[in-house]
Order: structure tokens, then C-alpha cells, then sequence
């Protein structure tokens, strides 16, 4: 059973706090249709509530937090939706980096992000310019981003440099196509403990396909706007109820 049904606030394990966080923010429109509001607001909403769950999870100890921002499939969206949600960086980073450098978050931008538009692209390049060299949390932006797509890039690249003889075909193995991958930079926090989705949703949309082998789901019914800190500390508690068996036996 996935879904994580409201319970009653719990003492967190300070000790089993997920190394690698990541979140499918979904149900921004749904939140402002609810609301007789038009779908921008509920993305402005949306982004607001990064910067009080970044925070949280800087806080608690995460090291790793994914964001779910904008997949290659978001394109298909109406233009002035599209063009809203590549504003959106720009502004989130604009009020939200003096916050960011505070609690010492080090911002990393995954995807195609050549493919942006330009202020975009310089909004998210600055952002992980900026942080560089910030040591805490690294707060991961999935931006332009799709799975099969990250997939496909990875096969192309190691069977590149198999013909080429930079590897060994008998050295491809899960190791190798994890530091081919858009996540590689992350080390051993490449793959997440915990994959999160909110909005009530029940499916992976194209997000760290490989990655997600053997990470914890939770799905909860809030909105992504109304994902508070107590919904994700409950996300966690559900985690830490779970028992990690990897395929054996514990």
C-alpha cells in the first residue's frame, strides 16, 4: 500500500531521515480551479511552497532534495501557460537566493536545459553559479526533464565510448550507466530513497525511471500548494514505517 492516508503528527527518527528527497509537484491547476483562480496562480502558489519545503528539508537533514519542475512533455501545455513556467525560475530565484545562500542550499539545474529560453537558462546557470560553493543541501531542479529521454542520451554517450575504447563494454554496468546519467553528479545520493507525489496521482510520469528502482513511494492527496511541512513530515514518518528489503529478506 503506497498511499500515505492522514494520520496523527509523529516524532521523526532524526537518525533515518532520507538521504535524496524527490518530489512530483503536481496539482498546481487543480488547486487554483478549486478556487475559481486561473492555473497561474495556483504555478505562483506552487512556487511559493518550494521555498517553505527547500527549507524544511534543509532543516531536517536531507541531503538531496529533486523537484519534478518542468518535464520535456510540458511543452504540449498551452503557449501562455509554457511561457509563465519559464518565467517562474527567473522569479524564484530573484526573491529567493539570499534565502538560499542563508541556509548554505546548493542549487543544481538537470535537463535539457539548452533547449530553454534564454532568460531561463541565464536564471538557472546563475543560480548554480551563485551556490557553488555552498555546502548543505542540494536543492535539484528537474527542468525540461524526461526519463527515457535522460535514458536514451546515457545509452547513446557509453555506446559512443564503447567504440571509441574509453570503456570496456564489460565494464557497463548498473554503476556505469548511473554516472552516465543526469543524476551521476550526486554520487552516492544519486538514486532517492523517497519518491513523493502529491495531488492524489498514483503514477511515476517519466521521472528517474532507473533511479527509482528501489526507492519508497508515498503518495498523498494534498496539492502541491497545500504541501506543508506537516505533509511532508508525515511523508517522512510513512518512510521510516517502511521496511527496505532490496529484493531480500529482513
Amino acid at each position: 500500500m503506497f498511499t500515505n492516508k492522514k494520520t496523527d503528527a509523529q516524532q521523526l527518527d532524526p537518525t533515518n531521515i532520507p538521504n535524496h528527497v524527490a518530489i512530483i509537484m503536481d496539482g498546481n491547476g487543480r488547486w487554483a480551479k478549486k478556487r475559481l483562480m486561473p492555473r497561474i496562480a495556483g504555478h505562483k502558489a506552487g512556487m511559493e511552497n518550494v521555498k517553505t519545503i527547500t527549507k524544511t528539508a534543509s532543516r531536517m537533514g536531507v541531503k538531496v532534495l529533486t523537484l519534478y519542475a518542468f518535464s520535456t512533455e510540458n511543452w504540449k501545455r498551452p503557449n501562455d501557460e509554457v511561457n509563465f513556467l519559464m518565467q517562474l525560475p527567473v522569479d524564484f530565484f530573484d526573491t529567493f537566493m539570499p534565502e538560499l545562500i542563508a541556509e548554505n542550499v546548493r542549487v543544481k539545474v538537470m535537463g535539457n536545459i539548452q533547449e530553454l529560453p534564454e532568460k531561463t537558462q541565464k536564471a538557472a546557470n546563475n543560480a548554480m553559479a551563485d551556490t557553488a560553493d555552498n555546502t548543505g543541501m542540494i536543492l535539484n531542479f528537474a527542468l525540461n526533464y524526461g526519463s527515457r529521454d535522460e535514458i536514451q542520451q546515457a545509452v547513446k554517450q557509453i555506446a559512443k565510448d564503447a567504440v571509441n575504447g574509453t570503456i570496456e563494454v564489460d565494464a557497463i554496468d548498473d554503476a556505469l550507466i548511473s554516472d552516465y546519467l543526469m543524476t551521476g553528479f550526486l554520487g552516492e545520493y544519486a538514486d532517492p530513497e523517497l519518491l513523493i507525489r502529491t495531488s492524489g496521482e498514483e503514477r511515476i510520469s517519466n521521472f528517474l525511471l532507473w533511479q527509482i528502482a528501489y526507492s519508497e513511494l508515498v503518495f498523498v492527496d494534498e496539492f502541491w500548494p497545500d504541501f506543508t511541512p506537516a505533509v511532508f513530515e508525515r511523508s517522512i514518518g510513512a518512510y521510516q514505517k517502511r521496511n527496505r528489503r532490496f529484493g531480500g529478506l529482513k
